[in-house]
């Protein structure tokens, strides 16, 4: 039998030519299949899905693909799939853990060091012919040493972050769902903080590194935000939703808080107008992954577990399967 693969947008040619070893192999067009109807018209000639994170595959995409066997996301997150319905109509899910872990942790480190150190709003000052030599009050930023890093979210990036921030002399605090083993916290002399409000009174950098779940949509808000002091940074590399951002456009334009580094945002691809033009505030357009190795790595997990399922393995020889 000869399956058939959807590939929402192009990927990786070295991912792609790997499923064409196997499978029909179909590569949308950027912004084919970033709405319900889109997906719903084409998913029942394919037997595997491999969306974005920004292609809704919903109940009635997953109803409609009759032949559909696994959707394995191009992303470690998988909000944008309803899995209940993946659940109901007997369609395994798969996820990218793991691989962009390196890659997402350098990307929270370069926003926390370009926000502090005002790196893109000196830049600009410079190409604008402003820069008439040394001044002693020029572009006065924060020195992470002796600084406290707060981490929602513990995990492979937090931790990888957290490391990152460690070597650069800063103290670390994090919250969790619960305390990460004793040997970790010796390491990085990390401090349990029971809730996200402590953690934002107590640092200096808060970094949201956790999934985005009801419990988390506007984890973030006007409260949290008043909680920080006046200097600090918060940094998301995370989802966007984990922030509200009406909350934080005037967090920053109030001085509320020092500064942001987003990679992420609530309604991508639309930014809130305010967070644009928000005073030391760096943004970038979720580039997180974007490095050779991890964009690979991502596509490749994908891929092996199309395969897999296809093949007819076992789940158990599929390590990025979701447990539905």
């Amino acid at each position: 039998m000869s399956y058939r693969v959807l590939i929402t947008e192009p990927i990786v040619e070295s991912v792609v030519q790997r499923l064409e070893n196997h499978f029909r192999v179909d590569v949308g067009k950027r912004g084919d299949f970033n709405n319900e109807e889109q997906l719903v018209k084409a998913i029942p000639n394919y037997d595997a899905l491999l969306p974005m994170l920004s292609n809704p595959v919903t109940a009635r995409v997953i109803e409609a693909g009759s032949k559909l066997k696994i959707i394995a996301n191009h992303a470690v997150g998988y909000n944008n799939i309803d899995l209940e319905a993946a659940k109901k109509n007997d369609v395994k899910v798969a996820n990218t853990p793991d691989v962009l872990t390196q890659s997402s942790a350098d990307l929270g480190m370069a926003l926390l060091l370009a926000v502090a150190r005002k790196i893109v709003e000196a830049q600009d000052y410079l190409k604008a012919g402003k820069f008439e030599g040394w001044e002693p009050l020029g572009f006065l930023g924060m020195e992470l040493n002796g600084n406290t890093l707060g981490i929602v979210g513990m995990g492979r990036i937090g931790t990888a972050l957290a490391r990152r921030a460690k070597a650069f002399g800063m103290n670390i605090c994090y919250h969790n769902r619960s305390h990460v083993e004793s040997e970790l916290e010796d390491e990085l002399d990390a401090t349990y903080m029971k809730s996200v409000r402590e953690l934002a009174e107590k640092c200096d950098v808060l970094s949201l590194n956790c999934p985005l779940t009801d419990e988390t949509h506007h984890l973030v808000n006007r409260d949290i935000l008043a909680a920080m002091p006046d200097h600090a940074i918060i940094i998301n590399t995370a989802r966007g939703p984990v922030i509200d951002e009406e909350a934080l456009a005037e967090a920053l334009h109030s001085g509320i808080i020092g500064g942001a580094g987003l990679d992420v945002f609530e309604n991508e691809p639309e930014v809130h107008p305010r967070i644009l033009n928000a005073p030391n505030c760096v943004i970038t357009p979720h580039i997180a992954s974007a490095t050779h190795q991890s964009r690979k790595s991502i596509g490749m997990l994908a891929a092996d577990a199309i395969i897999g399922v296809l093949q007819g393995k076992p789940d158990s020889d599929i390590p990025n399967l979701i447990q539905l």
